[in-house]
Formats: structure tokens, sequence, C-alpha cells
């Protein structure tokens, strides 16, 4: 009776440890379960959609890679023409397209020499996307276009006007030769709160200050 007494006690101060044992082995648990849990899920991916909508254009850098064919795989600039130059398939158009597209495109041509190709156009350097500023602003010279800029951001980007410009007089140049268009900005209207009036920036456009 008294060992048994004794048993009784001893397994009673026991199971306190055990449940405080079990407690802190808990949230250990959950972190593991979570762990497996995250490691089991499929990768996150982010918002793609201004990547995947973007114009290449000239001057742009552009990494092409063709999957288990690192001799048609590289680094390629796009030409002022808008085209690029690629291994066996000579030159073709990049400029105007959207990497995926061109993705596509080099994918097609690609079937005459490769079985089942597998292509991705991934843009390295945005040279393209630049507007010009010449005559009196604080600095002359490209300027590298965000979306949506107008052409007073894009004065403003080159430092302002300096003291000794003619603000009524400027104008934007678009296009060359025979093509090249003239467009009036009136500065002061801008200032009042009408900066695009009708005029929105294109890459490529010079704007010229007197």
């Amino acid at each position: 009776m008294k060992w048994s007494l004794v048993l009784l006690m001893a397994m009673s101060s026991a199971m306190p440890a055990v449940a405080v044992a079990q407690q802190a082995q808990s949230p250990a648990a959950a972190t593991a379960q979570n762990t497996v849990s995250d490691a089991t899920q499929k990768p996150s991916t982010t918002d793609s959609s201004d990547i995947a909508h973007y114009i290449i254009g000239p001057e742009d850098s552009l990494q092409i890679t063709v999957w288990k064919e690192p001799t048609l795989s590289g680094t390629v600039p796009v030409r002022p023409d808008g085209r690029i130059s690629l291994v066996l398939l000579g030159d073709l158009q990049a400029a105007g397209m959207t990497p995926m597209q061109l993705a596509a495109d080099i994918t097609q041509r690609l079937k005459k020499y490769v079985q089942d190709p597998i292509v991705s156009v991934v843009v390295l350097a945005v040279n393209s996307q630049r507007v010009f500023m010449i005559g009196e602003v604080g600095h002359v010279g490209a300027i590298s276009m965000t979306a949506g800029m107008t052409p007073l951001q894009a004065i403003a980007a080159a430092g302002g006007l300096s003291p000794f410009a003619h603000s009524k007089h400027i104008y934007i140049l678009r296009g060359t030769g025979a093509t090249q268009k003239k467009i009036p900005y009136d500065y002061k209207k801008a200032l009042k709160g009408d900066d695009k009036q009708g005029v929105s920036l294109q890459p490529g456009d010079t704007i010229v200050v007197p």
C-alpha cells in the first residue's frame, strides 16, 4: 500500500512536466509544419504587366535565351533600324514588339532548325525610352522618359529654363526627315495647369527651347 502511494505521487508530479514539455514543443512543431507547407506551395509571382506590355525600341539591349541551345543564346542590341541579328535567323524586326511577341516570333522561325524550341526574351537595358532637350535649359541632352511624362516634367528634369529662354517659342520636334513634325508648346499655359495641351511625349521627341 505504501509503495502504491509513492508510485501514484511520482506519476502525479511527472504529468505537469510532460504537459509543459508538450506546450514548449508546440510552437516549434507548428513552425516546422508551416515551413514544410511553405516549401510545397507554388512560388509567388510578381506583377509583370509593365514588362509584358513594354514595347522594344532601338538601342535597347536584349537577352535572348534558347533553352539547351547556348550557341543560339546571348545578348543582342537593337540597332537604330529596329532590327536584331541572330544566329541561323539573320536579321529580324524587334522594335515595336513586346518581349513575348518577339519570343514567339523567334520560336516560330527556329522550328526549322531546332526541335520544340523554347525561347525567352528579357530587356536588359531600356535605352529607347528617351526624349532630348536642346536650347536654353539647365542640362541639354537625353532624358530617360517615364510613363506619362509631360513636356513640362521633361523641362523640369532638364533643370528648367535658363534666364535667356524664350518660353513663348518652345516647340517639340517629332520624327525625322520629310515626316518630321514641329509641335508648338505654350510654357506659360502649362504653368497654369494645361500641361499636355493635347500633346503626349513619345520616345525620340526633341524639345527645343530657343
